[in-house]
């Protein structure tokens, strides 16, 4: 089995973080998005991984490299467009070739990971297995109907009036047909190649397309408020690990990560919390559900369910800053009030 990575798309809903790095680079819990996909996916057994990358690709090739760091070969396929998942499937056959494969979006994240889905593939021998997940909001997603019997009958690209509730997960899992498929297959009113079309192709010839429903968490982070989220959800599952220095003034509760050379003063941690190599906080109340990167520097500041990137530095905002994304290398100083910011890399904020 073979693992196709999607990191291709301008991540317009992002922006403006996504004016300066690719949306799968972007950090949750001080790490990129992407490096979860790779692990989880390495973690089933998988080594031959194959990315798709467009407009961001030095960027995705510098930052994840040749896989050496998960024990993995990873090789690069350039989308010239983003011109739906189906194309990328289909730009990708000299890599696949007779093999079955995975496919995961490489901004989505999964909880119980894939090991069993792969087992259950590779049990029952399925033509496409997919993931189905309910949400509250199906007319953003591909939607999957399902008969009687739990087999599927249809799937839609982002309905205007859907029928379930049933959302594809952003992990599929294929045998050499769906090449069949999205050689059928025409674009869309979007002009891109769904997949959702494919896997139809695939039930209306006949093909064993499996779902399977997800029992954990799954977020397609998407949004800004999707990322933040993904963060409290990765930050609940983190482990305490202290390399840093905590002062005696200061207190900390909760599990909480401190990097190599930071430093902790007269402050106040409140776990979940990841602050990253060489930062210093000081007179601050950070938590919970904050992750700060490498660098970072917070002075007299409260801050909760954040994401701040790394070499950023924050001081003297009187009231909290909550449910915020601060870009690489932002700085932000002065005020009262609260605050809730997206703010891209190297931006500076008074506040007055």
């Amino acid at each position: 089995m073979k693992a196709l990575i999607l990191s291709g798309g301008a991540g317009t809903r992002l922006r403006p973080l996504t004016h300066t790095s690719a949306k799968q680079l972007l950090p949750v819990a001080n790490k990129p998005i992407i490096f979860y996909g790779i692990e989880a996916i390495a973690a089933a057994g998988v080594k031959d991984f194959a990315i798709i990358v467009g407009d961001t690709a030095e960027d995705v090739m510098r930052e994840v490299g040749d896989g050496s760091r998960w024990g993995v070969n990873i090789s690069y396929i350039k989308q010239e467009a983003p011109l739906g998942l189906a194309h990328a499937v289909k730009i990708s056959r000299d890599f696949i070739k007779d093999d079955s494969f995975i496919m995961f979006l490489g901004d989505n994240l999964l909880k119980e990971g894939i090991p069993e889905f792969v087992s259950k593939f590779n049990k029952n021998k399925p033509n496409a297995l997919i993931l189905l997940t309910k949400v509250p909001n199906p007319e953003q997603f591909g939607v999957a109907e399902l008969d009687a019997s739990g087999k599927v009958k249809k799937l839609v690209e982002k309905p205007k009036n859907p029928k379930t509730d049933l959302a594809l997960v952003g992990i599929y899992l294929f045998d050499r047909n769906i090449f069949k498929a999205v050689d059928a297959i025409t674009p869309s009113r979007r002009g891109e190649l769904e997949i959702t079309d494919a896997i139809q192709w695939l039930v209306d010839n006949g093909y064993k397309v499996e779902p399977h429903m997800v029992s954990g968490w799954w977020k397609d982070t998407g949004k800004p408020e999707d990322l933040i989220e993904a963060n409290r959800l990765v930050l609940g599952m983190i482990q305490s690990s202290i390399a840093g220095v905590v002062d005696g003034r200061s207190s900390m509760s909760g599990k909480v990560v401190l990097g190599k050379g930071s430093e902790v003063v007269s402050s106040t941690i409140k776990g979940p919390v990841t602050i990253g190599d060489n930062c210093k906080i000081s007179g601050s109340t950070i938590g919970p559900f904050v992750s700060i990167g490498h660098n970072g520097s917070v002075l007299n500041c409260r801050i909760e369910n954040s994401i701040i990137m790394e070499d950023c530095s924050v001081s003297g905002v009187k009231k909290k800053i909550s449910a915020s994304i601060l870009g690489k290398g932002v700085k932000i100083t002065g005020a009262s009030g609260s605050h809730g910011f997206v703010v891209g890399d190297r931006s500076e904020i008074s506040l007055v």
